[in-house]
C-alpha cells in the first residue's frame, strides 16, 4: 500500500492495500481504513475508528479523536465513516460519549467543507452537503440529502430533516422539518417555505412538491396552532409519502421544531 515514509501507521491499524496514506498522516491503533480512501497530508486519525472505502480526507483533518463533552471520561466509544465522503480541511470529527450511545456516525457521498465540526454521538445521514465551518453540537441527527450552509450552528439534541436546506449563518435551536427551506439565528429562525429547487434537482414529482408547499403554508399560519394546521393538512392536503413523512417527524419532535 502507499504510506509515505513521513506517514506514523500503527502496526495496529489496518488499512486495506488500494488505500493511499500522504505526508505526515498519524493512524492510531484500531483505526481501520477500506478500500482506495485516501489520507492526503497531515491527516490525524485515531480509534476505534472505521472508514469505508472511497473517501478522501484533505489537509488537517481530525477523526474519532475523544470528545469536547466535560462529561466524558475516557470511555471506549466508536467513529464509523461510510463510503465516498469529501472530508475537507481542518474538519473535526469527534467520537461518541456515554450518554449518546457511544458511536458516531457519518453515512454515504457526503461533503463536509472546511471547518466542520462534527461533535460526539452525531448521526450523519448520506449525500449530505456541510458548508464551511458548519458547527453540530453532541446527538445531532442529520437526515440524507440535507444542505446546511455556511457557518451555520446546530444546538444539541437538534434533528435535521431530510432534503431541507438551512441557510447560512444559522443558530439552529429545535429540529427543522425535512422538505423545507429555514434560514435565521435563535427565535428569529424561519420555516420559509417547501426547498423547492433541492426536491426538483432530485427529480420530485411537481404534484408532491405542491402537496408540500400546502402543508407549509398551513404551519406557518399564524392563525393555526400546530394541533389544528395537522388536522388541516390530514383534511385539504394530498396523502403523499413526503406528507406522511412530515407528519411524524412533526408528531416525534421533542424540542419542537422551526415554525
Amino acid at each position: 500500500m502507499p504510506i509515505h515514509p513521513s506517514a506514523i501507521v500503527d502496526s495496529r491499524a489496518e488499512i486495506d492495500p488500494t488505500a493511499e496514506i500522504g505526508p505526515y498522516c498519524v493512524v492510531g491503533p484500531e483505526v481501520q481504513i477500506g478500500a482506495r480512501t485516501r489520507l492526503m497530508a497531515h491527516v490525524y486519525a485515531e480509534g476505534p475508528t472505521v472508514i469505508g472505502e472511497d473517501n478522501l480526507f484533505y489537509p488537517y483533518a481530525t477523526v474519532g479523536v475523544a470528545s469536547q463533552d466535560l462529561k466524558y471520561r475516557g470511555e471506549r466509544a466508536y467513529t464509523t465513516i461510510g463510503n465516498g465522503n469529501r472530508i475537507r480541511e481542518f474538519v473535526s470529527i469527534h467520537r461518541g460519549t456515554e450518554g449518546g450511545g457511544l458511536h458516531t456516525r457519518i453515512g454515504d457521498d457526503n461533503s463536509l467543507l472546511a471547518y466542520c465540526h462534527i461533535a460526539h454521538d452525531v448521526q450523519l445521514g448520506s449525500h449530505c452537503v456541510l458548508s464551511n465551518g458548519v458547527t453540530f453540537a453532541g446527538h445531532v441527527t442529520i437526515g440524507d440529502w440535507a444542505v446546511i450552509s455556511a457557518h451555520s450552528a446546530v444546538h444539541q439534541f437538534c434533528r435535521i430533516g431530510r432534503h431541507s436546506m438551512i441557510g447560512g449563518f444559522s443558530v439552529v435551536v429545535q429540529d427543522v422539518l425535512p422538505f423545507s427551506l429555514t434560514t435565521g439565528s435563535g427565535r428569529d429562525i424561519k420555516l420559509y417555505d417547501v426547498n423547492k429547487v433541492g426536491l426538483e434537482r432530485r427529480g420530485f414529482p411537481p404534484d408532491h412538491i405542491h402537496a408540500l408547499h400546502q402543508c407549509f403554508r398551513l404551519l406557518r399560519d399564524k392563525k393555526l396552532n400546530t394541533s389544528r394546521a395537522v388536522e388541516r393538512i390530514r383534511a385539504e392536503v394530498a396523502d403523499t409519502a413526503e406528507r406522511e413523512e412530515l407528519l411524524d417527524f412533526i408528531r416525534s419532535s421533542e424540542r419542537g421544531f422551526v415554525k
